[in-house]
């Protein structure tokens, strides 16, 4: 592990010993916080994030309006002035690969994004099926529609999950191309159908003795690349089909961590959101730019945070290692209060709950203190500073929440000025517009 990190000393007591004393935490911000309120207050930060080959921009919820519509706002900006080529998010491969086909304008694009949105069955839909993200939509769709072809922006999802629907797309297009590819490829993933979509059952499977697809799932993407080569194919199907197949290896991998001790399912998810964006930053050329949205446990580097200790990599640790740290920009998101949509338990219904007051000793209080409704705080040389350089509690709210023990369960112990480039602080935040 990079000696820059190996600075902290993790404790087990609970978070109001964590941490600095909050008034000099406070006082360290305050010397850095902007307050904001449209784009061009925030032009420090767009100016850092554009010579950056990947932009992460990140959020602590999964149902927070205001993160959609500034991760959309910064976004747009790398677009129109700064020449980002895609933006991947946190969503299902096969899903948001419908808006890319109707935000680039491709053959055979479905005419409605609201329609496609209001189609998305896999729970938690509201992620990506709400009217910030439609907004984003329509206006990468009207963008690319005054670009050349080969210019258009392109809009994926970068998660292991839906499986079932990859593979149920990746067979129709193989049929598309060749009947008897399709064919193959249907005795290539016969063995695993039954599991696609069920982690569960397939860990069960393998626990009961049952063969792993593990092999299968490679030797259908090496036999799908080589069809690819052997067609000829269109840039763009030829990603989606490979992709697809590296997908269900990956969704695989991710399942099987749950009996193979060898394994670790988090950091198998971590890795496929990386090999996505690197696959994306190959497809658009080696001078291509992109921008990745994703919870802040994905793109604030793991190694800043509780997560190292039991050897959880994310998006922004692999980034930084991979492209270089002077080539990846992370941008952390943060709400002292307000309210947020999120589900009880995994697969239940949606509730639009009260996020409760930041408690003691944390980022979130820290910035209450400074009476900002929203702030930009810049991390430029903040190792220097030796306050943003010691452990404090950062709020991180998941599609399953309990606002009643919120705290001290839901702060993640962060070295602030290693896990990101910069961060915005939203007073108080409103819930997501689901789409229905």
């Amino acid at each position: 592990m990079n000696s820059r990190f190996m600075v902290f000393v993790w404790v087990t007591c609970m978070l109001p010993m964590l941490g600095v004393a909050s008034e000099e935490l406070v006082e360290a911000l305050s010397q850095r916080a902007v307050a904001f309120e449209s784009v061009d207050d925030i032009a420090p930060l767009i100016e850092q994030a554009s010579g950056r080959r990947l932009v992460l921009l990140g959020e602590s919820t999964h149902g927070t309006s205001e993160y959609y519509r500034w991760r959309a706002k910064i976004s747009q900006e790398l677009i129109e002035h700064h020449g980002v080529r895609f933006v991947a998010v946190e969503g299902d491969w096969a899903a948001i690969y419908r808006l890319n086909r109707y935000v680039k304008h491709l053959p055979g694009a479905e005419p409605d994004a609201r329609a496609i949105m209001a189609s998305f069955d896999r729970w938690p839909q509201w992620m990506w099926a709400n009217e910030e993200m439609l907004a984003f939509v329509e206006w990468l769709r009207n963008w690319n529609a005054d670009q050349p072809t080969d210019k258009r922006v392109g809009l994926y999802g970068m998660d292991v999950y839906g499986d079932e629907t990859v593979l149920e797309k990746l067979l129709l297009k193989l049929r598309r191309v060749d009947e008897d590819l399709a064919k193959e490829g249907q005795a290539l993933y016969e063995s695993f159908q039954p599991f696609a979509g069920n982690g569960r059952a397939y860990a069960m499977h393998l626990a009961r003795g049952g063969s792993s697809f593990a092999e299968g799932a490679e030797k259908a993407y090496e036999r799908l690349r080589e069809a690819v080569h052997e067609h000829d194919l269109d840039s763009q199907v030829a990603l989606n089909i490979l992709h697809s197949a590296r997908v269900m290896m990956n969704a695989e991998r991710h399942y099987r961590a749950n009996v193979d001790r060898n394994l670790h399912g988090w950091n198998a998810r971590a890795d496929h959101f990386f090999l996505t964006v690197e696959r994306l930053l190959e497809q658009y050329g080696d001078d291509s730019r992109g921008v990745a949205w994703a919870h802040n446990t994905h793109i604030g580097d793991a190694r800043a945070t509780s997560m190292g200790r039991d050897g959880s990599r994310n998006i922004g640790q692999v980034a930084r290692e991979t492209l270089g740290e002077e080539h990846v920009y992370a941008v952390g998101f943060g709400t002292d209060r307000g309210k947020v949509i999120a589900g009880r338990e995994w697969g239940g219904s949606r509730e639009i709950m009260e996020i409760p007051t930041a408690g003691p000793n944390t980022l979130e209080a820290a910035m209450r203190a400074l009476g900002m409704p929203q702030a930009m705080i810049l991390l430029e040389q903040a190792t220097a500073e030796p306050v943003l350089m010691q452990v404090v509690g950062h709020r991180a709210i998941g599609v399953i929440y309990h606002p009643e023990r919120e705290y001290p369960g839901n702060y993640v112990p962060t070295v602030l000025a290693r896990r990101y480039d910069a961060f915005l602080y939203f007073a108080e935040t409103t819930a997501l517009q689901v789409i229905e």
